[in-house]
């Protein structure tokens, strides 16, 4: 039997500031100091640290010692629940586990919770792994914080990498990190999105869960490659001038038994109580955001992907089921806060606490939060009672139009509120404006399927959201498929539909897209006052009957007019009323032939009259096309 050696003195990477930093809940470097990490010699082996305060033995087991439980026992450090020690014989793409037994006898055989890397499921073990890799990025991370401004034209283009693209003929095999890196930059280089955001890339062993299911917080799926593959992939998209946003699950996690739950025989990370335990929605354990190791291992794992990865924004997922302890919950099952509410307060600390250090940490990177209820400040500083999120997507927004566009075009003169309703509350957040993967799954049916009417003005309807999306205030969001106007829900288990463009109409939905995000970087005044009231106007929001609005976005250099048609009838002579007078032209109509529209417009220019209309001092006199969107701007 070869022992472990402790690891007293200079050999130990966990100073007696890091045990206090760790118990205290605001440790936020646990990625350098527990788990594996091999020593600075290459006979050196690695040390081995675990958190695990209930264990009464706790040992490493792994492919460099038979998987003996006896063979490398780790030495309790203090009181802090922290077990540590060096394992000569350990190598870099080591697999391992840590044997934890429990209070009762049971030894429990766990992996890793800071492995920063993984077997390929269905394997379950933890791998050795050194993270060194040369980042060619400097110019983009040096200016990366110029690019996530509220003024920054942000569209981010929504990606599940596993289903993204898929060779053909073989419809069982994932690509990999590296084999989609050429082909995924060149097509959002191609469509003028600024960023590329992943579904949860952190390992999870379920595949149809698409990430969100995670057992390793602080390793990327190994099915797609190695971490530095992923760091590479992220690099590419750095040099080409597109940013990166990281999935990122601190809301619940699988109840697989190799992973966190009972972790040291014990609920450990997960709630003790029952009614908080599970998740009811996703059938996953809860974090106990109470306790403060928890704490600290969450804002570690938040640390690793800024850090280590380079992200350039976390999208935190299910916020809302972080902060309510009756989400999803009926009466009876759940229990009231200290003061009787129904308000997480471990989870609203836990998450201003989070924010506070990620932007103390990282000034130049953003934090969005996916929260679909109406908790007040999910955008705004901690120091002003906010959250201290950077972006909250706005899924009321997303509910709303997408209920008012699947109405058929008669009946939507009773519907325009669920239109105009927005601008009640368009400033109360940093809002991003999502059509997400959400909307395309579980029977929900595609976007393009979703509207009404035959193949013309279903696409024409399309093409539509997409223009009142993009002209409205708030940063944009859609989901990789929406580009293809592919027609049906995805699937997590074969490619997109890339043939859809062959065909003009599809690819016409496309060249809409490209000129959008296009305009929207081009133009200060469709992006400079996304989050500021006096970068919109309404000209028409109350005429239902006809079923148009337009409305002025403004930045502090020019002006930028949007009319949208809901209706498939051509609308002539329509007066809309402006603030300049001069010739405004068309910049953009979605119903131009080579979009796939019937080519009703205005020839490219209309003369403003000195006429007031709308408020304003003078008009401009259109023809809106069916169901089209036009953007105008003066010349």
């Amino acid at each position: 039997m070869s022992e472990s050696r402790p690891t007293a003195g200079g050999a130990s990477r966990i100073s007696a500031a890091d045990l206090f930093l760790f118990n205290e809940g605001t440790h936020r470097g646990l990625a350098s100091k527990l788990g594996a990490h091999l020593r600075e010699g290459p006979e050196d082996g690695a040390t081995f640290a675990v958190w695990a305060p209930a264990a009464s033995e706790v040992g490493v087991i792994g492919d460099f010692n038979g998987w003996d439980p006896t063979a490398h026992r780790l030495e309790a450090r203090a009181s802090s629940g922290i077990w540590e020690g060096v394992v000569p014989e350990a190598r870099h793409g080591a697999t391992y586990k840590f044997a934890i037994t429990t209070a009762d006898g049971t030894v429990l055989e766990k992996a890793d919770p800071v492995a920063m890397f993984c077997e390929v499921a269905p394997r379950t073990a933890s791998v050795l792994w050194d993270l060194g890799y040369a980042w060619h990025d400097d110019e983009w991370m040096r200016g990366r914080g110029e690019r996530a401004t509220l003024a920054s034209p942000i569209s981010i283009y929504e990606v599940h990498l596993g289903s993204w693209w898929r060779e053909w003929g073989e419809p069982g095999r994932l690509p990999g990190y590296r084999e989609l890196a050429a082909r995924l930059i060149d097509h959002v280089l191609g469509l003028g999105f600024t960023h590329v955001e992943f579904l949860p890339l952190m390992e999870h062993p379920f595949y149809g869960s698409w990430g969100y299911q995670v057992t390793g917080f602080f390793a990327p799926s190994s099915r797609y490659g190695t971490p530095q593959e992923l760091m590479e992939l992220i690099d590419d998209l750095h040099r080409a001038g597109i940013g990166v946003i990281l999935d990122w699950v601190p809301s619940h996690f699988a109840t697989d038994a190799f992973a966190l739950g009972r972790f040291d025989g014990t609920h450990l990370y997960e709630h003790a109580d029952p009614v908080r335990a599970i998740h009811p929605d996703w059938h996953s354990y809860v974090f106990n955001y109470g306790r403060h190791e928890v704490r600290s291992f969450l804002a570690s794992s938040a640390e690793h992907w800024l850090s280590a990865y380079h992200a350039d924004a976390l999208r935190v997922d299910g916020v809302a089921s972080m902060l309510y302890l009756d989400y999803s919950r009926k009466e009876g099952e759940w229990s009231p806060n200290v003061f009787g509410g129904r308000e997480d307060l471990d989870a609203v600390s836990f998450l201003r606490q989070l924010n506070a250090g990620i932007y103390l940490d990282h000034p130049d990177v953003q934090v969005i939060a996916e929260e679909s209820t109406a908790w007040p400040g999910v955008s705004r500083p901690v120091e002003a009672g906010g959250l201290g999120f950077g972006f909250k997507w706005d899924m009321g927004w997303m509910h709303d139009t997408l209920r008012y566009l699947a109405h058929d075009p008669v009946h939507r003169r009773y519907h325009h509120a669920e239109l105009t309703f927005r601008s009640v509350y368009a400033f109360d957040e940093n809002f991003v404006l999502p059509l997400s993967h959400d909307e395309v799954v579980h029977g929900k049916g595609s976007l393009v399927n979703k509207m009404p009417g035959d193949d013309w003005q279903k696409l024409a309807n399309l093409r539509l959201l997409y223009g009142y999306q993009y002209g409205l205030p708030g940063k944009k969001l859609l989901f990789m498929g929406a580009e293809l106007a592919t027609g049906h829900e995805w699937d997590h288990e074969s490619g997109l539909d890339w043939g859809l463009l062959e065909d003009p109409a599809h690819a016409g939905v496309a060249r809409f897209v490209t000129d959008l995000n296009r305009l929207y970087r081009a133009l200060p005044a469709l992006h400079e006052r996304d989050a500021d009231p006096f970068g919109f106007e309404w000209v028409q929001h109350d005429e239902a009957e006809t079923s148009i609005i337009s409305f002025l976005r403004r930045s502090s250099v020019g002006v930028v007019l949007v009319v949208c048609n809901f209706t498939p009838v051509p609308r002539h002579n329509v007066h809309v009323g402006v603030p300049e007078a001069g010739r405004w032209a068309e910049l953009l109509n979605s119903d131009a032939h080579e979009y796939g529209g019937s080519g009703q417009g205005n020839f490219g220019v209309v003369e403003a009259q000195p006429v007031p209309s709308h408020g304003r001092p003078r008009l401009v006199t259109l023809t809106v096309p069916p169901l089209g969107c036009l953007y105008l701007s003066p010349e």
